[in-house]
């Protein structure tokens, strides 16, 4: 018997991965806007978000979350950070006993701090959890571009009998149990894309770029390993992997931050032109606090949460970056 998927949230990478998974296993998505849902049961086409895109038959909608997620055998949350508590909330009222949770937000939840799957085993004891993560841009998945990913869950048997769910043609999925390291890597990449974007907004080359890509990925590495994740974990598809397609991309959001706030317009005007969600502006405050807890030290980091907390300015952030004292690549200070 195929398992039934429940997909709660209507973006485009949660349409992207309904409609991946919609080629394996029956599976209804959930989006909280009516003008959504009916645009992908009736013209198989998301506007808001997928424009021009035409979607899959298989793949069916709701605005009924109790429809979505009562059925399901598997339940995969692609809503962002700032919302996840709260549908995780509504969702348990539905949920049968045991059913694997699946993320695909790449944030922290800003009061708390927490990963989302900390979230989910706070709210939804006793059900597996895991992530879906990578150099996954949607809409050139959604073009029939191949493209890797990783389903990361603790427990490696349960990991291997989702993974058939999520593989799908030249979308290839991939499976690792460092859990932590595999989620953490795809929050913190999009903070040193907003860098990179800085950079690119104030028209730095690619030295530049490759050398905040270099050094960011080292800090990146350094506070997963003293939270508990695996090195190696960072130099793969959730940690290197998808810092080169997010601060590269002309589709990365995070980038998109980064060069408008390299080309000195506020971060309010910013956010209110896009349709989509920047996790890197939320998150970097709260990484921030978490590398302060560990004492890691995360100098592009810091440069990005003040900027988009409005402390400094691009240019400010790459005048001193010039002048910064430099010392042993492998051991900073």
């Amino acid at each position: 018997m195929r398992l039934k998927v429940g997909l709660l949230g209507g973006g485009s990478w949660g349409t992207t991965v309904a409609s991946l998974v919609s080629r394996n296993a029956p599976i209804t998505l959930w989006a909280r806007d009516a003008e959504t849902v009916d645009g992908i049961n009736r013209d198989r086409e998301n506007r808001k978000y997928l424009p021009g895109i035409k979607l899959p038959p298989a793949l069916r909608a709701t605005a009924d979350l109790g429809e979505a997620v009562a059925g399901a055998d598997v339940l995969v949350m692609g809503v962002p950070s700032h919302s996840f508590r709260a549908v995780l909330e509504e969702a348990r009222r539905h949920l049968r006993p045991w059913v694997p949770v699946i993320s695909l937000t790449k944030g922290l939840e800003l009061a708390s701090g927490k990963r989302m799957t900390e979230l989910i085993e706070e709210v939804l004891p006793g059900h597996p959890v895991g992530v879906l993560t990578g150099p996954n841009l949607a809409r050139e998945i959604m073009s029939g571009q191949a493209a890797a990913s990783v389903l990361s869950m603790a427990d490696e048997i349960v990991v291997r009998a989702l993974q058939p769910v999520f593989h799908s043609g030249l979308f290839r999925v991939y499976t690792n149990t460092d859990l932590l390291g595999c989620e953490l890597g795809g929050v913190l990449k999009n903070i040193v894309a907003i860098a990179v974007g800085m950079g690119d907004g104030l028209g730095a080359g690619d030295n530049t770029r490759a050398g905040l890509m270099t050094r960011g990925l080292a800090e990146i590495t350094r506070l997963g390993v003293a939270i508990g994740g695996r090195a190696e974990t960072f130099a793969g598809l959730t940690g290197m992997g998808d810092l080169i397609a997010t601060c590269t991309s002309p589709l990365s959001r995070n980038r998109h931050v980064g060069v408008e706030l390299g080309k000195g317009r506020p971060i309010d005007a910013i956010i209110a032109d896009m349709h989509m969600v920047a996790e890197g502006v939320k998150s970097a405050p709260t990484v921030m606090a978490l590398a302060d807890r560990h004492g890691i030290a995360m100098p592009i980091a810091r440069d990005v949460s003040d900027v988009t907390q409005g402390r400094r300015t691009a240019m400010e952030v790459f005048r001193g970056l010039l002048k910064s004292t430099v010392g042993d690549e492998a051991h900073p200070g």
